[in-house]
């Protein structure tokens, strides 16, 4: 299977092993501070650029999010596309979707049976409605197509119905160039590359300390030093009590996934569609792997747990959604912390001479991080000022303890409002189904007794005479009587 081990080192490149830690003196140009996907993707690029790169890792490559993840890649950002046009403007915005559109370029380009064997490339992602959202639908196409150059399609209720086959979704927006791969693979691979292009991985070798003053910087761990021009934050909330101002700006947030046991034909029944599907409200997000399985994530939760206390609320999602399905078997739980930002947008860019930040990438996809190690790659190789663009969304507590209890509230009424909105947009169709039934019963009920129409009112003749009409012959029953119904029937 390819993506049912919960192991973060299951899928090493054997040939090239990482060493355990840093154990003697080093000097480089920039040493990466975590080795996750942003900063894997900063070393393998600034390596290839031809700097001397070192990546410090406190336990092992991918062993978190980075490592935990279902694997779509798709363009855009956490906030939504018309908060971030008010907020920096229509220039700016279509920037930064140009450069989350060159981060999944990226991954796509990396992600490859030739680059990484068994990567597992799937393409298209579908993003579905709970809600029926038609005129919303279009707005957001054009959007997407005319301001953003984005490839896309809208799908309606029935074409989404005949492919997802559960009335729990309206309509749809596919996205024909976004796809998916193994996420294990794929930060294991890139990791193998960066090392390849040169860059030194060090993994169980925590940050004790930084110094950022000088032109040298000065990073010590339990077992050595190690001097740097640049230094890279590209770590999550663990960064530790040396950067513990940083990961304050970070909301813990943990989202765990499900893979099922394999379902054979009775998968194929109730889902046809075999990219990444997620809902608008960012509950559900599921999709096929290894032919027969689902592979399902929760709900969000801001406070750790073992993985396998979700398995049971995952399979009475998957129940609620799809309830063809049954009660499916788990075979596999996994899951990982990731840091969201207050504005909803990741950090990017340079604190102070040398030292850089990539961070915030929770619910961003991984193309975000992809875009930002190569970004910050160039800044500093090459003195690219794109990072700028990110200067609007400043570093903002998070708010401790108490946001994250707020946030769990927050995401307990989004959840309950979702449903809400949900049942009274299936009962409002239901009603529509109703009437549609009833007027076509009337209509055949009408044609099976030759019902006539309603004569026309006739307009008095000029002068105010009302102009004489034969009578026919023979008796005649009056207009409206048992033999000639004029009414027409209701039920």
């Amino acid at each position: 299977m390819s993506e049912t081990s919960t192991s973060a080192t299951d899928d090493r490149d054997a040939a090239m092993p990482f060493p355990s830690r840093l154990s003697v003196e080093l000097d480089v140009d920039i040493c990466v501070v975590g080795a996750g996907l942003a900063g894997l993707t900063v070393a393998r690029e600034a390596a290839r650029l031809g700097a001397s790169v070192a990546v410090l890792e406190g336990r092992q490559v991918g062993w978190n999010a980075s490592g935990n993840q279902l694997g779509t890649v798709m363009p855009g950002f956490n906030l939504p596309l018309s908060e971030l046009i008010e907020r920096v403007g229509l220039g700016d915005a279509r920037e930064l979707w140009a450069l989350s559109k060159a981060g999944a370029d990226y991954v796509r380009a990396t992600a490859t049976e030739e680059l990484i064997p068994g990567i597992a490339f799937s393409e298209g992602a579908l993003q579905v409605s709970t809600v029926d959202v038609g005129e919303t639908l279009i707005s957001r196409l054009q959007t997407l197509a005319e301001n953003f150059e984005t490839e896309v399609e809208g799908w309606q209720v029935d074409r989404v119905r005949s492919t997802i086959r559960t009335k729990r979704y309206f309509h749809g927006i596919y996205y024909p160039k976004a796809f998916q791969v193994d996420g294990r693979k794929y930060v294991h691979g890139l990791a193998a590359l960066a090392q390849r292009a040169g860059a030194r991985i060090f993994e169980d070798t925590p940050v004790v300390s930084i110094d950022f003053s000088g032109i040298r910087k000065r990073i010590v761990t339990p077992s050595a030093r190690l001097r740097a021009s640049h230094i890279v934050l590209a770590g999550n909330v663990h960064l530790g009590a040396p950067l513990q101002r940083l990961s304050d700006t970070l909301l813990p947030v943990w989202r765990y996934a499900a893979v099922s046991e394999p379902l054979g034909e009775r998968l194929a029944e109730a889902l046809a569609f075999h990219g990444s599907v997620g809902d608008s409200d960012g509950i559900d997000h599921f999709r096929i792997v290894d032919g027969d399985r689902l592979m399902w994530a929760s709900p969000e939760t801001t406070w750790n747990a073992k993985p396998q206390r979700f398995a049971p609320a995952i399979q009475r999602r998957i129940a609620t959604i799809f309830p063809q399905l049954g009660k499916v078997a788990i075979d596999d739980v996994f899951g990982g912390a990731v840091g969201v930002t207050v504005h909803g947008m990741p950090q990017i860019g340079e604190l102070r001479k040398g030292l850089w930040v990539a961070s915030g990438f929770g619910r961003q996809g991984m193309n975000t991080s992809a875009m930002a190690g190569l970004l910050i790659a160039r800044s500093i190789l090459w003195g690219d000022e794109r990072w700028r663009l990110f200067s609007p969304f400043e570093l903002v507590w998070a708010g401790g303890t108490t946001g994250r209890v707020a946030a769990h509230l927050i995401s307990l009424w989004g959840r309950g409002a979702s449903a809400a909105a949900n049942a009274l947009a299936r009962y409002r169709e239901g009603v529509r189904a109703k009437e549609r039934v009833r007027n076509a019963r009337l209509a055949e009920a009408n044609r099976q007794y030759g019902t006539l129409p309603r004569p026309p009112r006739r307009r008095p003749a000029p002068g105010g005479q009302r102009t004489a009409h034969p009578q026919p012959s023979g008796p005649q029953e009056p207009y409206g009587s048992s033999s000639q119904k004029s009414e027409e029937i209701r039920d």
